[in-house]
């Protein structure tokens, strides 16, 4: 069986890697711009919903979302009917970045499918997605202390 895992894996290393130099510019740091896209696609969002998108535990969340809170991309407002719920939004400074990150996305998947027809490039996201819903479901059953049988 090919080792698609690792080359996902390189895949997604290799561009993120690339991200955090080129967004260095803007002070963000670390896959901070992943929580950023996805707070300005969603404003409003909690940081639970925020940390299941993300696939990552809720400590990780909450250090990148203190971190862009710090460095002004984003805000927390109180649920006008839950005060224990923090809603985050972005800022200005967040919404001004934005761009430039979704350009920088567009232009990585125009490089990574490039000499691909367009067919292939649809296979390739269907596939990818089937397998995304594979590892998102062994993801839930270990996210709530499972233990997977090899």
């Amino acid at each position: 069986m090919t080792e698609i895992l690792r080359e996902i894996g390189m895949i997604a290393r290799a561009l993120d890697s690339i991200s955090n130099i080129e967004f260095k510019a803007y002070d963000l740091t670390k896959g901070q711009y992943l929580y950023l896209v996805r707070i300005c696609e969603n404003p409003g969002i909690i940081q639970d919903k925020l940390a299941e998108m993300i696939k990552v535990d809720r400590t990780t969340a909450a250090r990148a979302i203190q971190k862009l809170e710090i460095h002004g991309f984003i805000e927390k407002k109180d649920d006008p009917y839950n005060l224990k719920i923090k809603k985050l939004f972005p800022t200005v400074k967040g919404n001004t970045v934005y761009p430039y990150i979704r350009s920088e996305n567009d232009y990585s998947n125009r490089i990574a499918l490039s000499g691909f027809s367009e067919s292939e490039a649809e296979t390739i996201s269907k596939l990818l997605q089937r397998v995304r819903i594979n590892v998102e479901k062994e993801w839930d059953f270990v996210k709530k202390g499972n233990k997977r049988n090899y």
